[in-house]
């Protein structure tokens, strides 16, 4: 059984939760990535919870769900994997000056068309989507693509970057649009003291 704090290790520096997700997946900003955050069904559930999406009680009864189901969780969390991977795809793809693939936008199509089976609208000021109170264990996975399909059709994809110190994904709500870093605590911490060394260092060899 997972425990939070094994989800919580990453930080959810994406502004928005498509991204986040992807971001589940950590390592250099080139290359393939060196750890993961979702290793199975009950992680993806915890991670629910942490990123805002599933209520405790949601996440208990998905955790039932999935210890009476377990090739249906089994399954579920495949579907999981691969919707990330190929959001990863879609959002990589658009911090750098690219077009996503039609195979990828395709999927998210099919994607957000089932989620929204299990939507409806609530009023608050305006109308808003919500997700219907059940255990089917894809839950965790409908607003992310919703999220996903969201960002791609009102965002403003120029703001979709990538961090220059690691692989996350982030949409720069800076008014100048310069952000690099995922996180100033992080990446952006960790070249300062970069740069700082290396001017040290240029200093002691004059």
């Amino acid at each position: 059984m997972e425990t939070l704090e094994d989800v919580t290790r990453m930080r959810l520096v994406g502004g928005n939760l498509a991204l986040d997700f992807v971001n589940t997946r950590s390592g250099p900003p080139a290359g393939a990535p060196d750890e993961d955050t979702l290793t199975s069904y009950p992680d993806l559930v915890a991670w629910g919870v942490y990123a805002g999406t599933l209520t405790p009680a949601q996440a208990a009864a998905l955790r039932r769900g999935s210890r009476e189901d377990p090739g249906g969780a089994e399954a579920a969390f495949g579907q999981a994997l691969r919707t990330r991977d190929y959001l990863d795809e879609v959002f990589r793809a658009l911090a750098t000056d690219r077009d996503p693939s039609a195979s990828a936008l395709a999927s998210l199509r099919d994607d957000e068309a089932d989620a929204l089976r299990h939507a409806q609208l609530d009023r608050d000021h305006t109308f808003v989507w919500t997700w219907r109170t059940d255990d089917t264990l894809a839950r965790p996975l409908r607003p992310v693509v919703h999220a996903a399909a969201q960002l791609l059709t009102t965002g403003q994809l120029n703001r979709v970057k990538g961090c220059g110190g690691c692989r996350f994904l982030f949409y720069d709500e800076s008014k100048n649009r310069s952000r690099r870093w995922c996180s100033m605590d992080d990446c952006g911490t960790a070249e300062k003291i970069r740069r700082y060394l290396t001017a040290r260092q240029g200093r002691r060899a004059r």
